[in-house]
């Protein structure tokens, strides 16, 4: 297993300095913080143009907070997706055949799990006048890639598996979560019929670049299937394409990947050695690497600014959502499914390492803070979720102080190393 590469951590401590600054800015000044991020640099409404209601797109208001939630983050979405999509796919990948049985009973075991207890919860408490049954289920769905990473590295060490797992959970959690959030809207605000925009881009950008050259193609034809160009432009018409849709524009590039020419096998998630690879998928990444320490410190600057006086019930419900429904829902759900069908753990994971990875896990807000807007009614209730997100992160604190790891040693000889984790 390759090591990860160290920019992971990089992006979290972006996220957590931008976040840090808002939240010191908006108890300060809460009127000069939401007038800058909210301040309107362009209104665009095309109701006035005559245009068939079909083919009209939404109208476009861009303020520092669109800018950065709806199009910056679509390139960290890119960016993470490129990982999980090369699992899939790719040789030696975490999610081939019957290995992806258990990373996607947990996934979708702890969504579960969240939206259950959320729901529970807000039906035994009373979270808002404006909120109706289960209103904002969808808030805890999603929890923080880089946020984990930086705890799950203080957990477990920087070559241990269950590294990965988390990071192939976390993954496919936000990825999920984002597109529950965008597909449970009403139907009124829906146009899916502009998803046939970037799926005409994808195919054309494969056939012409993405696909393997023939056999009898000349080594200038085979040069030219390695630039960029192509695949950014098919980028720009995906990303405008779901955005129209109606679907978060945070998951617009994802249509391109299956689409760009990549490596033929895995090396692990956000494996430090992709640095050296030269297929298009991996060079537009490591393009990306620099951009998004700015674009994430961006996020935290925009989104992450936590009001301290915001406490209310929909914080509760919020805690227990993830504090509670995430590590259940993965255990009981995920386990159980691994159990009925007679799988085994991954080679160098054990019972603890799946506890653990449940409870770092519990903590919840890049994806969580991105679905307040739609997923939740009125300003206080939103800025008291935002709060239970930022409290679920002690769930972070508290796993690095209750789970305590000795080295990790490799399988040998005799088999699987003896068990990595200890109380």
């Amino acid at each position: 297993m390759y090591r990860v590469a160290p920019f992971v951590s990089s992006f979290a401590r972006a996220l957590l300095g931008g976040a840090l600054l808002a939240t010191i800015w908006v108890n300060l000044s809460p009127a000069t913080y939401y007038d800058s991020i909210e301040f309107r640099i362009l209104d665009l409404d095309m109701s006035g143009w005559n245009l068939p209601g079909w083919i009209s797109p939404l109208p476009l208001s861009l303020t520092p907070l669109s800018v950065v939630s709806d199009g910056l983050m679509a390139f960290f979405l890119f960016f993470v997706g490129k990982e999980l999509w090369e699992a899939l796919v790719l040789d030696r990948g975490a999610l081939k055949g019957r290995q992806a049985i258990l990373p996607l009973g947990l996934t979708l075991g702890g969504m579960i799990g969240v939206a259950t207890i959320w729901t529970l919860a807000g039906s035994l408490i009373e979270t808002a006048e404006e909120a109706g049954f289960a209103t904002g289920w969808q808030v805890p769905l999603g929890t923080d890639v880089v946020l984990c990473f930086l705890v799950g590295r203080r957990v477990f060490g920087p070559g241990h598996p269950a590294l990965h797992l988390l990071l192939l959970l976390t993954i496919a959690t936000d990825i999920l979560a984002l597109l529950v959030l965008g597909l449970t809207r009403p139907l009124a605000e829906l146009r899916l019929y502009w998803l046939l925009l970037p799926l005409a881009a994808s195919l054309l950008v494969w056939a012409g670049y993405g696909r393997p050259p023939p056999p009898h193609a000349t080594e200038r034809a085979r040069r030219a299937r390695l630039g960029l160009l192509p695949y950014v432009l098919a980028g720009l018409l995906s990303w405008g394409g779901v955005a129209a849709s109606g679907l978060p524009p945070a998951l617009g590039l994802l249509p391109v990947l299956p689409a760009i020419a990549h490596a033929d096998r895995s090396y692990g998630l956000f494996a430090e050695v992709e640095a050296l690879l030269h297929d298009p998928l991996n060079r537009l990444a490591q393009l990306l690497v620099r951009p998004l320490v700015l674009v994430l410190f961006l996020f935290g600057l925009t989104r992450g600014g936590v009001e301290l006086s915001a406490f209310a019930p929909t914080t509760v419900t919020t805690l227990a959502g993830l504090w509670l429904g995430r590590p259940l829902g993965m255990l009981v759900i995920g386990l159980g499914l691994s159990a009925f069908l007679g799988l085994r753990l991954p080679a160098g994971i054990s019972l603890r390492d799946i506890l653990a990875i449940s409870g770092i896990m519990a903590m919840g807000f890049t994806v969580p803070v991105l679905a307040l807007d739609t997923a939740l009614p009125g300003g206080a209730m939103q800025e008291a979720a935002r709060l239970g997100l930022a409290i679920s992160l002690l769930a972070g604190a508290a796993m690095v102080l209750l789970v305590r790891r000795r080295p990790h040693r490799p399988d040998g000889p005799n088999g699987p190393a003896p068990d990595a984790m200890s109380r």
